[in-house]
């Protein structure tokens, strides 16, 4: 996972422990004073919310602890592709350059051109370097691409 990602995840965390599970634990006190739980639709409906944020939590924790962060900005840029580094493509059918980062499962939204590490797009561009034109085998065909830039930021 990359350093950014990471962070996203402590805060995430942090919001869950710090601000929703006391708002959980509140909720649930407030609907146990309203009196028979077998029939309290709040109550319920809060109890059901603490299992999805205490879900939540072990699972950012799990990712935590068994996570390798890696902070490419510590590492000698080569031009080579790695993982966390930022790619600059020119689609040479098209002549459009696109942007991604090659980020950890968790992390990746293409969206924010943020590619996982997994897809078949990142794979084919890992170990290449500046320079190199790659073809990459899509749903829509395939596209040939040149790498116009390797950043590790």
């Amino acid at each position: 996972m990359t350093e950014q990602g990471a962070v996203a995840l402590r805060v995430e965390l942090d919001h869950l422990k710090g601000v929703l599970r006391p708002r959980i634990v509140a909720d649930i006190a407030e609907a146990r004073e309203h009196g028979d739980l077998k029939e309290n639709a709040e109550y319920h409906a809060a109890r059901e919310e603490q299992g999805f944020c205490e879900g939540r939590i072990q699972e950012i924790e799990g990712k935590l602890s068994n996570a390798q962060v890696i902070d490419v900005t510590k590492i000698n840029n080569s031009g080579r592709v790695i993982f966390g580094s930022t790619v600059t493509l020119l689609d040479l059918d098209t002549d459009k350059e696109v942007t991604y980062r090659i980020v950890g499962e968790d992390e990746a939204d293409i969206k924010s051109n943020l590619l996982s590490v997994g897809s078949p797009i990142a794979r084919a561009f890992i170990g290449k370097e500046l320079d190199d034109e790659v073809t990459v085998t899509t749903p829509g065909g395939t596209k040939e691409f040149e790498i116009t830039s390797v950043e590790y930021i």
